[in-house]
């Protein structure tokens, strides 16, 4: 009954990791505990062993791997309210196979062998979660990736990892399905509780140095003769960090050959066919990338994580357990980014170029005449990702060796901005004057140097000038309402063990959002055609702040400029505000009523609707004198997709800058489409014990991944800013069906002692109905390129140059009547006019490059070995972990080829190796953690982008005291390791992050 299995269970806990939470009740034997333990470490009292501490976690971990029916990795807390790491994605990452993308300096999605984060279901005690996020902020958000991020670790009791499908188990996703587990109080009897505190500081914070608090604590209870229980958990954690960054934008790829560049419409920017002032320039099948821009940015954070989780038991019969259950986060963010950066318009470059067949460049430059700007901006990020979950369970161990579980939630998360700006805005200001710009790509840093006319100083603050600015706003919101209803039967004798059956019913409704506000008044001047002027601003509104030692992590940085100015956002804005109406009167978007909050102009509504029955049966035999099982069973999935879109119709288009464009939007209007599919999804495990503490396993499953959000929306959406060369825009497709992987896995593990094993595994996966784009050149909404027609060729003729600066005066002075002067800029001696130049009926239609997700027959083959050692030293205390995962696969990127040649390959793809040395005993824990991944693919199909290999290392050591009370410290990147990304060369970087030690000190009391 499920009284007496529960009151038996509890009788031997390890570390406070319960067994029963995953899934059903088991039984720890008191044998494996002993051995598992020091007898230092052991408390016997009234017959109940209680091991605690690193090798009580593995211990645990060990014994969920060994005990489980396929390839399952599991992570358990050291103790009520511990977990191993402060972060669920940095605990996860030493999981063999699982690798992690981090956000703001700490873990925030995973990847499970070459499966990123969209491939990845997480679930709840069970439940599938909704999940929520603004990702960059300027765009509707598309994701379906989980980010761990949101969730504190301390109310965590452990968290499983299904590599290997099963009809009992949710779908959703192909890489893994991670469950996370939380306490419930009837797990254990009595008063038990933990309460921790501790100071964080963060070495990377510009600045000003301080210790931010971190707060947690749980206490569990149960009373009425152990029928009723109740648990409470909070935590609180506040960070304030800072994250650096060099980056480097782009323009299109290109070969070598113009010819084949003309022939794709792809020739602005290209570098000069006659190879004047190139050295080494790329030729023929050569490969090459041109930089558009390169910046410095230096990102204030200041983080606050808010979770709770309140549970309530009774068990009114041994037959009869009911849960209700609510569990909390809030994790409120805000970022504030200065920068100093440099744009390219094309003209007279200088260059030199790495050797073929990925030509990367050495140095790119360019001399200007006047009127080019040096960007200093400022950008604010503050947004807030909220979830809430109610659910409730009852449990019955009806007559027959029949158990019946019935389990509904209702949950919901929502992601917003927490300002009266948006989620993602920028200010931007300039000193108008520069000569000459380059980039040096010589080294890991990319180094950005400019030469001003004379008389300029890029560092007087009154030369600078408020130019254009944009308030974005993003919302998200997934709610999921979900019910399952599951029956065990336990059959007794013969080779069938038991059969399990259920049913889900999942409805998940999904609002993305999006629109923003912009004054392209890059010339300096104001949306009515005032002008803000060098004068606009006091010039107290901007700070000196130095810029090398911001990079003092990378090679080169004393070769940067020595300082930039910076400015507060929310200062400036509120001045050009006031003064100027830039969000009551802005050139694009409208606002909501005395904010600068803009109307949404996208706004995806889907609603899925699944439900899911399935049936497996559990067979027990013995072969070879040894005992083996066999699971097989089948899910049914059937899914209904209801999409609408609004979509903002264009009405015209602008000239706006000397490389800037913009289109006008009118009205919108909703269209919607639907879609369904089917999917049968087969799984059969089988393992056996030949001999004694020796396993081997054998896994076939059919998983799936549903397509991301973005994909399914009804409705043709244009970016809003083209560039002289054309658009982008993108159209949706609610009949996407989602990935499907057939999947194969073989391993074996020898388990020599209870908290020591090693283990070898194979794992194939076959997968298809990847969703590719078709990219279509098109014209749409009859929209005109005013840079490309009648008065752009006259002005050019007339100047003898196409400097976008001679020739927008130009039009603007001889065509009054197409365009609207809104200012000007003076620049060495001479008098520029600045504003709008509107597309004519005689201009020429403006090509967009639209892109819409399908299906395709395209297939993929992922496999790989995963290898683990975890070892503990006899009874000296000491032990260590080692695990390596290969990925191989035929869905790679190749560098070499033609950007005009479509290809096809998968995000994520890389090895990752672990390395763990612990020592836990006498009430001393210390663990030093080395985590690495290598290169791998991050997207991008023209222009691809490569995150570079990276290791951490990550400290941490505590004394427990015989009363309970303990202290710790750990460190978190310990070296400093720097984060680097490139494109096709590896001399193009793309980011470059220094990286910065966190520390952290406290104590916690254990009851």
């Amino acid at each position: 009954m499920i009284g007496k299995t529960h009151r038996a269970s509890v009788r031997f806990l390890c570390g406070g990791s319960l067994i029963a939470l995953l899934g059903a009740s088991q039984i720890v034997h008191a044998q494996d505990a002993v051995d598992a333990a020091d007898p230092t470490d052991v408390v016997a009292e009234e017959n109940v062993i209680v091991v605690t501490g690193i090798r009580a976690s593995l211990a645990d971990a060990q014994r969920i791997k060994r005990d489980a029916q396929g390839v399952v990795d599991a992570i358990s807390a050291e103790d009520i309210g511990k977990f191993p790491d402060t972060n669920l994605a940095e605990s996860l990452q030493r999981i063999t196979g699982v690798s992690i993308d981090r956000a703001n300096g700490e873990g925030s999605t995973v990847t499970v062998r070459g499966f990123g984060p969209e491939y990845n279901l997480v679930l709840l005690n069970g439940r599938q979660m909704p999940t929520s996020t603004l990702g960059d902020g300027a765009s509707a958000p598309a994701s379906r990736s989980f980010d761990f991020a949101n969730l504190a670790s301390e109310g965590v009791a452990g968290v499983e990892v299904y590599k290997t499908g099963r009809a009992a188990v949710p779908s959703g996703g192909i890489g893994s399905t991670i469950n996370i587990k939380t306490p419930r109080p009837l797990d254990r009897y009595g008063l038990r509780g933990s309460i921790a505190a501790k100071g964080v500081l963060d070495s990377s914070r510009n600045g000003d140095t301080v210790i931010t608090p971190e707060i947690s604590g749980i206490i569990s209870d149960t009373f009425a003769d152990e029928r009723f229980g109740i648990l409470l958990s909070g935590a609180y954690q506040r960070r304030k960090a800072s994250v650096n960054s060099a980056s480097v934008g782009f323009r299109d790829g290109y070969v070598g050959d113009p010819a084949v560049n003309a022939a794709n419409g792809n020739t602005w920017g290209e570098l000069n066919p006659s190879g004047a002032n190139i050295v080494n320039r790329p030729m023929g099948d050569d490969v090459y990338e041109i930089p558009q821009s390169a910046a410095y940015n230096l990102i204030d954070i200041d983080r606050e994580r808010i979770n709770g989780q309140a549970v309530l038991q009774f068990q009114p019969t041994d037959t009869l357990i009911a849960t209700v259950d609510y569990t909390y986060s809030r994790n409120k963010v805000e970022a504030r980014d200065s920068s100093v950066g440099i744009w390219f318009n094309f003209g007279d470059t200088s260059s030199e170029w790495t050797d073929g067949p990925n030509a990367g460049p050495v140095f790119y430059s360019e001399n200007f005449g006047p009127g080019k700007d040096l960007s200093y901006s400022s950008a604010l990020t503050a947004n807030v990702s909220e979830n809430k979950s109610l659910g409730g369970n009852l449990t019955w161990e009806a007559p027959g060796g029949v158990i019946v579980t019935l389990d509904a939630h209702h949950s919901t998360a929502e992601s917003r901005p927490t300002n009266e700006y948006g989620s993602s805005t920028s200010i931007g200001g300039a000193i108008f004057g520069v000569q000459s710009q380059t980039v040096d790509f010589t080294g890991d840093l990319p180094i950005i140097s400019y030469t001003m006319y004379p008389g300029i100083d890029p560092l007087d603050a009154s030369l600078i000038t408020p130019t254009g600015n944009a308030f974005r706003n993003a919302y998200f919101r997934d709610e999921i309402n979900q019910v399952q209803l599951s029956g065990h039967y336990e059959h007794e004798g013969d080779i069938l063990d038991s059969i399990d059956a259920g049913f889900s019913f999942v409805d998940n409704s999904v609002q993305s959002a999006y629109g923003f506000i912009q004054n392209e008044t890059w010339g300096g001047v104001d949306p009515r055609g005032q002008s803000f002027g060098a004068g606009a601003v006091p010039d107290d509104f901007f700070n000196l702040v130095p810029l090398p030692s911001a990079f003092e992590g990378f090679a080169g940085s004393d070769n940067l400029p020595p300082a930039i100015y910076t400015f507060d956002f929310v200062q400036m804005a509120e001045l050009l505000r006031s003064q100027y109406n830039i969000c009551s009167n802005p050139q694009t978007g409208t606002v909501e009523p005395g904010t600068c909050l803009a109307d949404f102009t996208t706004d995806r509504r889907i609603k899925e609707r699944t439900i899911s029955p399935f049936i497996q049966a559990n067979l027990s035999f013995d072969i070879l004198d040894g005992p083996a099982h066999v699971i097989a069973g089948i899910r049914y999935d059937h899914t209904q997709v209801n999409s609408s879109a609004l979509v903002p119709i264009p009405t015209g288009t602008r000239w706006t800058g000397a490389n800037e464009f913009a289109i006008t939007f009118g009205d919108a209007s909703f269209t919607r489409f639907k879609g369904d599919y089917d999917n049968w999804l087969p799984a059969i495990d089988f393992d056996m014990e030949p001999i004694d503490n020796v396993k081997l396993r054998a896994s076939y499953s059919h998983t799936i991944t549903r397509a991301d959000y973005a994909s399914l929306q009804g409705g043709l959406i244009l970016n809003s800013n083209p560039r002289i060369g054309g658009g982008t825009g993108s159209l949706g497709n609610p009949n996407l069906v989602p990935y499907k992987s057939k999947n194969i896995d073989v391993s074996a593990e020898w388990y020599y002692s209870p908290i020591s094993y090693m283990s070898v595994g194979f794992f194939n996966k076959d997968v298809s109905n990847f969703i590719s784009t078709n990219q279509l050149n098109q014209t749409a909404f009859g929209l005109r390129n005013p840079g490309a027609g009648p008065r752009y060729r006259e002005a050019v003729a007339a100047l003898g140059t196409s400097d976008a600066v001679l020739v927008r005066d130009y039009i603007l002075r001889n065509f009054p009547g197409s365009s609207q002067v809104t200012g000007q800029t003076e620049a060495g001696g001479n008098t520029y006019l600045t504003g709008n130049i509107f597309g004519l009926p005689e201009d020429e239609l403006f090509n967009f490059e639209i892109t819409q997700p399908f299906n395709s027959d395209q297939t993929a083959n992922i496999h790989g070995w995963e290898f683990a050692i975890q070892h503990s030293f006899w009874d000296t205390g000491f032990g260590a972990i080692l695990n390596y995962t290969i990925v191989n696969g035929d869905a790679t990127f190749d560098k070499t080829l033609s950007p005009y040649v479509g290809q096809f390959a998968l995000t994520g793809l890389s090895d990752s190796a672990n390395a763990v040395a612990f020592y836990d005993k006498n009430g001393f824990q210390a663990r030093v953690a080395y985590n690495w991944r290598d290169e791998f693919y991050a997207g991008g199909s023209v222009d691809p982008v490569f995150v570079e290999a990276y290791g951490q290392v990550d400290a941490s050591t505590s004394y427990e005291f015989p009363n309970g009370f303990s202290i710790f410290a750990e460190a978190i990147n310990l070296t400093g390791s720097n984060r680097r990304g490139h494109r096709r060369s590896d001399e193009f970087v793309t980011f470059a992050q220094p990286g910065y030690a966190r520390y952290a000190a406290g104590a916690r009391f254990t009851f």
